[in-house]
């Protein structure tokens, strides 16, 4: 008899009671408060920085298409033409079997780059997390001539 009514003790023991299971999740609501402030701005950054990294990738496969075809696509025919070849003018004669890249990324939010070609000068923006021309800080744009 004493020993079934220890096991129903532990049985009873076994789990967190409801006062004890609010107290963790203030302290982690608390936790979360004070560190999420400060990996906010380390996750821009990183955004940032990725975004750079891609532009360089992009310039890196449109050096081989010049390199290929002796010109960079028009501005009409834009990044997607490292990944088929454009079938509008300029027309490109030793285009590459299988393209440049597999696929054109998306910056890191989620919008496409901005590629222009001005009488073989070119340029690939990301217009930063705002996804407008311009901006400041955070949300200034990020180009391969930076």
């Amino acid at each position: 008899m004493k020993d079934s009514k220890k096991s129903m003790r532990l049985v009873r023991r076994s789990g967190f009671t409801l006062i004890e299971i609010m107290v963790v999740v203030v302290i982690l609501g608390l936790l979360a408060a004070l560190v999420v402030p400060r990996i906010g701005p380390q996750v821009a950054e990183a955004q940032r920085t990725t975004a750079a990294t891609q532009i360089r990738s992009l310039e890196d496969s449109l050096e081989m298409y010049r390199m290929h075809n002796g010109f960079y696509p028009s501005t009409q025919q834009g990044l997607d033409a490292l990944v088929t070849a454009p079938s509008t003018s300029p027309i490109p004669k030793h285009y590459q079997n299988g393209g440049y890249l597999k696929k054109v990324p998306d910056d890191p939010w989620g919008n496409p780059y901005v590629y222009r070609n001005q009488n073989g000068r070119i340029t690939i923006t990301s217009y930063g997390p705002d996804g407008e021309e311009g901006g400041e800080g955070v949300n200034a744009d990020i180009t391969n001539e930076d």
